[in-house]
């Protein structure tokens, strides 16, 4: 969740998460969704376009939660350089922090519906999560307005809560990252609405297919970049791509910290050392993986609107091998 992204109109190449600029909090209106038949055999389903954004929710300084320093300013402290190394107490802390965002991704499942809004879900999860204690990461993140992401349809990422509906036939994903005791856990699942066309749920299943596969390698001494390629592959065998542009990350006290985890094949260099935390969060679609950034600065929609789906974990490497941290 908030990813490494190369951050201009169009969006077709990478860049390190060292050079992400500060992003501008807008809200805005486009012209209602419609139905839509592709030719391109990207299936039946309705082309998003993002509507009003209700008020930031706020947390009272007298809650007791910890907050993460960019609450106050929206300005993340500066990531180390390198991947860190967590201790036991570290791993600890991040089981909990971890344990509790599944939770949260768990209760939103049980209840995400038709006629929903996605600002619906948004003040769902944020009220869970401060009721446990914790911050919801992304809210005030580089101004981010909300407490979750919520990208449907042909939005790949960054999509930001609004009051429209979920309607039969949408693919949403729910990305849900929590701070806690000091450290961010994130995963997210991307949920079928209603009746879903066939094109629709392959790629539901694809997409998780590809992530538990990428995760199935982790184990100390294996390259980074061994992730990207197992997912590419994955993704060609069933006639999708991903899209590049988003990437997993390491995550700890730091929202986002080294290393880059790459979707497709790459050359990123480093290993996995036991002790290391990561997110993989693979995005795929039917098109051709390209994606523009809206007018809020945040939204990431497919250039062709070909749908998109997403899972994510947190992963930690051990000694023999992994563990999913939000499983």
């Amino acid at each position: 969740m908030f990813f490494n992204l190369y951050r201009n109109t169009h969006i077709s190449s990478l860049i390190s998460y060292s050079w992400l600029q500060f992003l501008t909090k807008q809200s805005f209106c486009s012209s209602a969704a419609k139905t839509t038949t592709t030719g391109k055999n990207f299936g039946s389903y309705n082309i998003i376009k993002p509507e009003f954004h209700t008020p930031q929710l706020e947390i009272a300084m007298e809650s007791g939660i910890v907050m993460p320093s960019y609450h106050f300013n929206g300005e993340p402290l500066t990531p180390p350089l390198t991947p860190e190394i967590k201790t036991e107490s570290q791993i600890r802390l991040m089981h909990e922090s971890c344990k509790l965002a599944r939770f949260v991704l768990d209760c939103i499942a049980e209840h995400i519906k038709e006629n929903m809004t996605t600002n619906d879900i948004d003040v769902f999860a944020h009220e869970l999560i401060i009721n446990n204690g914790a911050y919801p990461s992304p809210l005030n993140y580089r101004g981010f307005p909300k407490s979750i992401c919520t990208s449907v349809n042909n939005i790949a990422c960054h999509g930001i809560p609004d009051g429209r509906p979920l309607a039969s036939g949408d693919i949403v994903n729910v990305d849900v990252t929590v701070f806690l005791n000091g450290y961010h856990g994130d995963c997210s699942a991307t949920f079928c609405i209603g009746e879903v066309d066939a094109p629709g749920k392959s790629l539901v299943e694809t997409t998780q297919k590809a992530l538990s596969a990428a995760i199935s390698i982790v184990k100390p001494g294996e390259y980074f970049s061994t992730i990207g390629s197992i997912i590419e592959n994955i993704a060609k065998q069933n006639n999708m791509r991903v899209v590049p542009s988003i990437l997993g990350h390491g995550i700890g006290a730091h929202f986002h910290e080294p290393p880059d985890i790459f979707h497709t094949k790459n050359d990123y260099p480093g290993k996995m050392e036991p002790g290391m935390t990561f997110t993989i969060e693979p995005v795929l679609t039917h098109g051709n993986g390209d994606v523009v950034m809206l007018e809020d600065g945040w939204t990431i929609v497919t250039e062709d609107d070909s749908r998109t789906a997403q899972f994510e974990h947190t992963v930690l490497v051990t000694d023999e091998g992994y563990k999913v941290l939000t499983f």
